[in-house]
């Protein structure tokens, strides 16, 4: 039932990295826009970072220049690279994948920034 599983979320001090990955066992990624949202404690979900089907990236404002969305099509991966994080970070991070009526969300991973 769950076909996107996303991996590399614990816990980073301030100024830290971390990457981020969501696997997608379906067939046809590439045809997929792939996304990354974030959920914090007591915050509605929020768009983080985009990539299309045709590469094109779009990035939330907050992490704008911090974060890097990509994918490897060959692995059927999309990987959100974190860098320079913050607290505000702190959330669980989601994968998902759209492509027409299709809408799939991973379980997520829970990234923790904290000194």
């Amino acid at each position: 039932q769950v076909q996107l599983v996303e991996s590399g979320g614990g816990l980073v001090q301030p100024g830290g990295s971390l990457r981020l990955s969501c696997a997608d066992s379906a067939s046809h990624f590439s045809m997929n826009d792939m996304g990354w949202y974030r959920q914090a404690p007591g915050k509605q979900r929020e768009l983080v970072a985009i990539i299309t089907s045709g590469g094109t990236t779009n990035y939330a404002d907050s992490v704008k220049g911090r974060f890097t969305i990509s994918r490897d099509n060959a692995k059927n991966t999309v990987y959100l690279q974190m860098n320079s994080l913050k607290p505000e970070d702190t959330a669980v991070y989601y994968c998902n994948a759209k492509r027409g009526p299709l809408n799939k969300w991973g379980q997520g991973t829970l990234v923790t920034v904290s000194s």
